[in-house]
């Protein structure tokens, strides 16, 4: 798989150079995989390494331990290269019990490495997840390089001088195999190390027993000689600049700090915990100093109508959740649709609804985001394509949310919200202004008294480019208003904001706030398309973090010598002016989606194309290998239709 090395530095094994890589760290969900591949991805991210992430949690919030239900993972790829996704099939499967073993075991390529911990490998966990036999002692991984290592027995020989107990000891497990997997890969502890004396400052025991597990691993790795390779990724070629790993969860919440810095405004984000949204409130409440508050509610109705009194107020209001939530918040939004007041309200999409599988990913709400509220509500519709893409996707659902007066959705998902990648951090000077431009005063709007000058604000006049209404903050004098529940006379020329019942003035309403809506594409930038060869007669269209499996399969497709073209959208309502001449451009469109086929019902509804969906709800990213495989068939097949 690439050149070799000899001799690194005190190292006897051969060093072998790779350009990619994907390991899976799975285990009990109390055995530490989530700290040990957060670790080992720090650890790469500082090496240089581009790389994307997929946590996996459990959906139970805690089965029975040993159990298939009970496995927590976490999957990592990184590469010399510029990677869209976590990787398809691990070439590395680090087990931790048989549970954690027969869960992952079919998702792995064959001759991958599977380091296994055989202390767990009794007669009765075996049973517990229906091994008749040790799969250590038969055939059952032939196909694998395994290496079959009691890691739990090491590690509490490495910590013994510490005086745990043998449970407290073992519990650093976990960082003995990552010792050991960052000796095989060549990558330095350093910063493990230091992150675990940080973390575990006022436990001395814990922390020095995590360390010396750590360095146990590495030094195992180093001596023993069941390794006779490692392995090496260099790093990515990257533009100059300032580098983090970050989280879909962190990113948007940087980017609706930054929207409140940009604007002027204080934030306000109310909310109720729920995977896999919660992070985002719990991020936002360290930022104080930036002008955010936070306040967790007591129920997600509460939750949103704090943050529509804050909107009121002249705050940007901020409310996140996940599917559920958005239920029951559903008729407060229609409250911001129809007062017209900037907010924005973050979905973190999960599979499915209720608590069936709160932690895995799905793009199960964009028909929930574009109608689901009582009555004609329209709302602007935004979508992150990738984790770093949450921040500017935060910042744009905040421009489109104060420059238009109306409550806007932005979408993202399980997937987005915990995997990681590198982020190139922005330089503020070149992020855009946002501009309140409240009202100042009663020439913002109003009828006018005999002298032509006005006399009483107007809270429903508009803007005549965007429609937007004037955004008042109460208590300033000559702006006093009428606003609540009920419709309003708000048309261009009848703007004053009284309770109105009027059949034609709620016609009038309903059609003007559709209306601001579709305006809204007439700030947004061309499409860009990509069609490398201009040859393509097949277009995949996409939304969301479908982005990474789309790209990475249309990599594979032109690899084989075919054209084919993608174009991602992130704003789904309204569509971009130039797509409907881009869609009717093509032989055929395609849609990827983790749903049952939404965005491509819209897209036929819209534009009167033939949109053909390839759909999955499994509660996982697609895989780009076998999403090109389905790519790849209707590039053939349009091929033959027009041959």
């Amino acid at each position: 798989m690439g050149i070799i090395i000899r001799d690194r530095s005190t190292v006897s094994s051969t060093v072998t150079e790779l350009d990619r890589v994907v390991i899976r760290f799975a285990g009990d969900s109390g055995d530490g995989m989530q700290l040990t591949g957060d670790r080992f991805t720090q650890e790469a991210a500082v090496f240089g390494n581009d790389l994307s992430t997929l946590p996996n949690f459990p959906a139970e919030i805690r089965a029975p331990q040993g159990t298939i239900p009970g496995v927590s993972s976490f999957q990592l790829h990184f590469a010399n290269y510029d990677i869209l996704t976590p990787g398809d099939r691990p070439d590395v499967l680090v087990a931790m019990n048989p549970a954690a073993l027969k869960a992952n075991l079919t998702d792995l390529r064959r001759g991958a490495t599977i380091i296994v911990d055989t202390h767990d490998f009794t007669a009765r966990n075996l049973a517990k997840v229906g091994y008749d036999v040790n799969p250590l002692e038969d055939d059952t991984l032939a196909e694998f390089a395994v290496h079959a290592l009691d890691l739990t027995g090491m590690t509490v020989e490495a910590v013994k001088e510490f005086g745990l107990s043998r449970k407290d000891a073992a519990r650093s497990k976990n960082m003995f195999a990552l010792g050991l997997v960052s000796w095989l890969y060549g990558r330095d502890v350093d910063g493990s190390e230091a992150h675990l004396a940080a973390k575990f400052a006022t436990k001395p025991a814990i922390r020095d027993a995590n360390i010396a597990a750590l360095r146990a691993g590495w030094s195992f790795g180093e001596t023993t000689e069941t390794f006779a390779v490692s392995y090496v990724v260099k790093p990515a070629p990257v533009r100059a600049g300032r580098y983090r790993n970050i989280t879909g969860n962190t990113a948007l919440s940087y980017g609706l700090v930054a929207a409140g810095r940009l604007s002027g405004l204080p934030v306000l984000m109310g909310a109720y915990p729920i995977t896999p949204a919660s992070d985002i409130l719990h991020e936002l409440s360290k930022h104080k100093s930036f002008g955010v508050t936070t306040f967790q509610a007591e129920d997600e109705i509460a939750a949103i109508g704090a943050a529509v009194g804050a909107s009121f107020a002249g705050v940007l209001g901020v409310t996140a959740t996940s599917g559920p939530g958005v239920a029951l918040k559903s008729e407060a939004i229609g409250l911001a649709v129809m007062t017209e007041l900037p907010l924005v309200v973050v979905d973190v999409q999960r599979g499915g609804p209720s608590t069936g599988l709160p932690t895995k990913t799905e793009q199960s709400d964009l028909l929930q985001a574009m109608y689901g509220r009582n009555g004609e509500a329209p709302m602007p519709v935004v979508a992150a394509q990738s984790p770093t893409d949450c921040f500017a996707a935060a910042i744009e659902a905040a421009r489109i949310a104060v420059t238009y007066r109306t409550p806007v959705f932005l979408l993202s998902d399980g997937y987005l919200a915990n995997g990681s990648e590198p982020w190139a951090i922005p330089a503020v000077a070149d992020l855009p202004r946002i501009e309140p431009d409240f009202a100042t005063g009663p020439n913002h709007a109003s009828a006018a008294s005999a002298d032509g000058a006005p006399d009483e604000f107007w809270p429903y006049l508009r803007d005549e480019r965007t429609l937007a209404r004037p955004w008042a903050i109460p208590g300033t004098a000559g702006l006093e208003h009428r606003i609540g529940g009920l419709e309003k006379a708000g048309t261009t020329d009848e703007g004053h904001g009284n309770i109105s019942y009027d059949p034609a003035n709620h016609d009038a309403m309903v059609r003007i706030r559709a209306e601001k809506v579709r305006r809204i594409a007439d700030s947004l930038p061309p499409l860009e398309v990509d069609d490398p060869s201009g040859e393509a007669e097949v277009l995949v269209i996409g939304w969301g973090s479908t982005y990474g499996p789309i790209g990475a399969a249309c990599r594979r497709v032109r690899a084989t010598g075919r054209a084919i073209a993608q174009v991602h959208l992130r704003h789904l309502n309204p569509f971009p002016h130039d797509l409907g001449e881009i869609l009717r451009r093509y032989d055929r469109v395609v849609c990827p989606e983790m749903n049952l086929g939404q965005l491509s019902r819209l897209l036929r509804a819209e534009y009167l194309v033939d949109v053909r969906p390839i759909t999955t709800v499994r509660g996982l990213p697609f895989g780009a290998e076998a999403l090109a495989a389905d790519l790849l068939a209707h590039v053939t097949t349009t091929a033959e239709a027009t041959a």
